[in-house]
Parts: C-alpha cells; sequence; structure tokens
C-alpha cells in the first residue's frame, strides 16, 4: 500500500469517528428532549387536575369515590355501570352491572336527553333488617344524577353508531344519599305535635265543659258533687300527661348522662321502691304484686313500706348494681308495673324478678293480662301509640309511659324487649349493663 492510500485510509477513519459520535450525541440529545417532554407532559396532567400537581388523579379520585358520604355510582347513558361504590352496593340499585331501580333509570334518562343536572326524592322498599324475604321496609333516597365526561369510543364516526347512542358515550355521576331517618324524626314530629294536642285538647275541653254543667246544675248537690268529682279527674289527667311530656322531654336531653351524673345504683331497693309506689292503684284493682330474686319462683308479695321495714329478698343475697340514676331507673320500672296494673283482670297477679349472670342484671315485668297482638309490638314504644285507646283512656293512660321507660333504659346503657300473647299475658324484659366491681366500691367510698 502506498503512502498516499495510507492517509487517505486514515482520513476516513477520522471522518468516520466523528460522525459517529456526532450522531451518538444527537441521539442522546432527542432522547433527552423526548424524555423532558414525557416529563413535562405527566406533570402538566398531574397539575391540570382539581388534586393539584404531584397527585396521581386516578388513585386521588378512586379514593375519594369512596370516602364520600353520599353513594357514589359511575355509569353511561344506558345504565352500565363502570363503579359502584360500597354504600351503593348496599342499596341494591345495581344488579348484575346495571341500574335496576326504573325511578333512577328515569332521572338518567332525561338527563341524557337535556344534560341538566336534576335532584329528585325516591322511595324504594328495600330487604328488612330480618332478612325476611316477604319482609320490605321502605328506604328515602335523595338522588342527584349528571354528566361528567366523554367516554372515548375507538372506531366510532357515525353518529347513528349504536356504541355512541343513547348516551352510551357520556359518563354519568349519580349520587344517593340515605335520608330515611330523616324522614322518619319528621314524621315522629309531625304526629308528636298532632297527638300532644289532641291529648291535651281532651281534658281540656272536658273540664271546661264539666265546669259549665257544675254552674248550671248549682241547685243539685249530687249533681255538683259528681260533676267536681268528673273535673277532678280530668284536672288529674291533664297534670298526668304533663308530666309525662317533661319526663319525656328530660330522658330525651341531648345531653344526656354524664359519666359523673352515673353512679352506682341498688336494682333491688328501686325495684321495690317502685311496687311499693304502685301498691295503692294494685290494692284498687284487686291484683297482688310480687317480687322474685334470682331463681326464686314463689315470690314475696309485697306490702305497704317494704321498701324501709319489711322484709326483703335482697337480704342475705349478694348485691344486684348498675350503674345510671336510681331514680330514673325506678321510674321505668314503676311504668312497667302501672300499666301490667292497667292491662291485668281483677284477681291475678303481676310479677317483677330481678336476676344477675356474669356480664348484665335482667329486670323482669310479668302479667296475666289481655297481651298484645304481634302486629303492635312493634310500635308499643313510640309516643302515644296505644294498642286499645278505649282502655287506655279509660285508666287514664297517656300513651307515653313505654317511650319513656324506653329512653332510660337505653341511657343507662341497656335494652327493653317485649314477649307477648293475646289472653296469656305479657312479659317486659329489661337488661342493664353489670356495675364493675371496682367503679362501683370506688364511687361507694
Amino acid at each position: 500500500m502506498s503512502y498516499a492510500s495510507v492517509i487517505v485510509l486514515v482520513i476516513l477513519v477520522a471522518i468516520s469517528g466523528l460522525l459517529i459520535r456526532r450522531a451518538y450525541r444527537s441521539g442522546v440529545d432527542v432522547g433527552s428532549a423526548q424524555a423532558e417532554r414525557r416529563l413535562a407532559d405527566t406533570l402538566d396532567k398531574h397539575a391540570s387536575t382539581v388534586f393539584g400537581s404531584g397527585v396521581s388523579a386516578q388513585e386521588a379520585a378512586h379514593n375519594l369515590l369512596d370516602v364520600m358520604r353520599s353513594a357514589v355510582i359511575l355509569t353511561d347513558g344506558l345504565g352500565r355501570t363502570r363503579y359502584v361504590s360500597p354504600l351503593a352496593e348496599r342499596l341494591d340499585v345495581v344488579v348484575d352491572g346495571h341500574l335496576e331501580s326504573s325511578e333512577i333509570r328515569d332521572m338518567l334518562n332525561q338527563v341524557v336527553v337535556d344534560g341538566k343536572v336534576r335532584d329528585r326524592e325516591i322511595e324504594m322498599n328495600m330487604e328488612a333488617e330480618s332478612g325476611r324475604i316477604t319482609e320490605r321496609e321502605p328506604v328515602h333516597l335523595r338522588a342527584r344524577i349528571g354528566r361528567i365526561a366523554d367516554i372515548a369510543v375507538l372506531g366510532a364516526s357515525d353518529p347513528d353508531d349504536m356504541s355512541t347512542s343513547g348516551g352510551a358515550d357520556q359518563l354519568y355521576a349519580v349520587f344517593l344519599e340515605d335520608i330515611s331517618e330523616q324522614r322518619n324524626f319528621e314524621r315522629m314530629r309531625r304526629d308528636f305535635v298532632t297527638n300532644v294536642s289532641h291529648e291535651l285538647k281532651t281534658p281540656a275541653g272536658a273540664i271546661s265543659l264539666l265546669a259549665e254543667t257544675v254552674s248550671d246544675a248549682a241547685d243539685d248537690p249530687d249533681a255538683v258533687r259528681y260533676f267536681s268529682g268528673r273535673i277532678s279527674k280530668e284536672s288529674a289527667r291533664l297534670t298526668e300527661l304533663v308530666q309525662k311530656l317533661i319526663a319525656l322531654q328530660k330522658v330525651q336531653d341531648d345531653d344526656g348522662l354524664s359519666a359523673v351524673d352515673s353512679k352506682p345504683v341498688d336494682v333491688l331497693r328501686v325495684v321495690r321502691e317502685a311496687l311499693d309506689e304502685n301498691k295503692v292503684q294494685a290494692d284498687a284493682a284487686n291484683i297482688e304484686l310480687r317480687m322474685y330474686v334470682g331463681d326464686d319462683t314463689v315470690g314475696v308479695i309485697t306490702t305497704d313500706g317494704v321498701a324501709d321495714d319489711a322484709p326483703t329478698p335482697s337480704e342475705g343475697a349478694a348485691k344486684v348494681v348498675v350503674n345510671g340514676d336510681a331514680d330514673s331507673i325506678k321510674t321505668a320500672v314503676k311504668n312497667l308495673v302501672e300499666n301490667a296494673i292497667h292491662y291485668s283482670p281483677k284477681g291475678t297477679h303481676v310479677g317483677v324478678s330481678v336476676k344477675q349472670d356474669d356480664d348484665d342484671v335482667r329486670i323482669r315485668v310479668i302479667d296475666q293480662g289481655i297481651g298484645i297482638p304481634a302486629e303492635a309490638q312493634s310500635r308499643i314504644f313510640e309516643r302515644f301509640y296505644r294498642v286499645d285507646p278505649a282502655r287506655s283512656r279509660a285508666t287514664g293512660g297517656t300513651g307515653l309511659g313505654l317511650s319513656i321507660t324506653k329512653h332510660i333504659v337505653q341511657e343507662a346503657g341497656g335494652t327493653i324487649s317485649v314477649w307477648s300473647r293475646p289472653g296469656e299475658g305479657s312479659t317486659f324484659t329489661i337488661r342493664l349493663p353489670k356495675a364493675e366491681r371496682s367503679n362501683t366500691s370506688k364511687n361507694q367510698s
């Protein structure tokens, strides 16, 4: 090889190396630019969302839907769901990935047509808590539906294409809020005002009418005595009603019974006092009152003053103690005994048993009365509800006693239930958590 050829070869190699180096640098620069553009695009996408920069919109949106107070469903215009929140799943409005409720679908169709956000209150019948297929209970829902985004449909350019017709290419949000409790409260408030007005009007009107009658019969001493007695009776009924309303307001106080006010309560003493305060009514109705403690099946017949001086079932027995307010718990037991007396035939007996186990204390009030029909047992703790209104008014009942009792028991952390059968009597059971020994001894010291 000649000297000139060598020089040419060296020059070619140098030029090739220079070109390769330049190409490498150009590739690096292009790659860096593309990476920077991708990063910028990503940051721009994050920054353009409502969640701000540095937040994954997909993750944030999904978690936001899960923590929302309302039930959320994301669906297209045909009712095919894309997301159903846990709350919405419990409402049973979506079946096999489709909106099942005809009312919600009707709302959705209207939104698809005109694009306007719509609100509506709807009522549905859902499976009851008992789980029985035959039992359904009404649920009130506040529904809100609106369009939130487009759905990209690949290859769809024809507006008449079925894949984009009927709102199939649009995403809609369905918000559902359960307002059943609010509606039930409003209904109870209306019923309460109506019932109070009626109950107060009845004795007040009777007193006014009887007073006029007494005035007209001023020359007839026997008539005056009779109508004066009726006035006294109606006046006592009115006074009792007002007192029961005050008591109901007290036990429904939002503040409740604070831990400071809660003290150890001797259940046996409270029950004896409640029986003692009902003794006059029981004697007048020729009904015997008995008290049972533990596994005792004979019972002790109450007498006047049993709470203070007579031998009692608590002697020689373990103390039965719960935490709460003694006067309130006595009122609860007294109301149950009073009802038992009113609804029991003459010559029968009303029993109150007290029994405790490792966890709670059970107070049962048992009568041999007329019983309560099964369909009425779920309502007897409602204010002013009466199984037999005529009998209740004849005995001076206000329809508030059981409602007051229920609130007192719940305030003390307990529960109340009823077993009854028409013609066989009723048994009301109060369960209260037993006081802890350490707390009891500390409070008593």
